[in-house]
């Protein structure tokens, strides 16, 4: 059974704006099939560990290059990489391309970890993909924090490492 995230999200009271849009595969796509707003674009990577027993949601914002070896130190983690269209489907019910937070309603087993930069984390309103890249909701801060809640997820909220764009590290 699909999750319907629209009555999900309309049951446990979260307000969100929708946009949809022909489907977007990357940040430049998204950002140009929504109308300007002052929501911040999230951009999520959906990674496991070596052995595969860890699974980590990374949301952080689309300018962000992040330096995956610091943050695989950061989230003490075994070596991380992305995971594959099966295991994005069995953990976050979505497809590639689809990876969002809202994917942490179909995990109801609570094998994903999520972490979020904390430039998102304080933004007042989060773009967010429903499952599907063909829309994109916007929710407030509050509504995400509700939806975490009702979830049962934790948010580790911290300053994702970077790449600059000669490859060095910054933050």
């Amino acid at each position: 059974m699909t999750l319907d995230i629209y009555t999900y999200l309309e049951r446990a009271g979260i307000a969100y704006e929708r946009f949809d849009h022909a489907p977007v595969f990357t940040c430049d796509e998204a950002d140009a099939a929504v109308p300007a707003h002052s929501a911040v674009q999230t951009k999520n990577l959906f990674l496991r560990d070596r052995r595969g027993r860890r699974h980590l949601l990374l949301v952080t914002t689309c300018a962000t290059s992040v330096d995956i070896d610091a943050f695989t130190e950061q989230a003490a983690a075994d070596r991380l990489s992305f995971g594959s269209p099966e295991r994005l489907m069995k953990y976050l019910g979505v497809t590639p391309g689809s990876v969002t937070i809202l994917g942490l309603a179909n995990d109801a087993e609570h094998g994903v970890e999520v972490y979020v930069d904390a430039q998102v984390w304080n933004a007042a309103q989060w773009k967010v993909h429903p499952l599907v890249n063909t829309a994109t909701l916007v929710i407030d801060r509050a509504g995400i924090e509700k939806f975490l809640k009702e979830t049962g997820h934790q948010a580790r909220v911290l300053t994702i490492p970077t790449r600059s764009a000669s490859g060095d590290r910054s933050h």
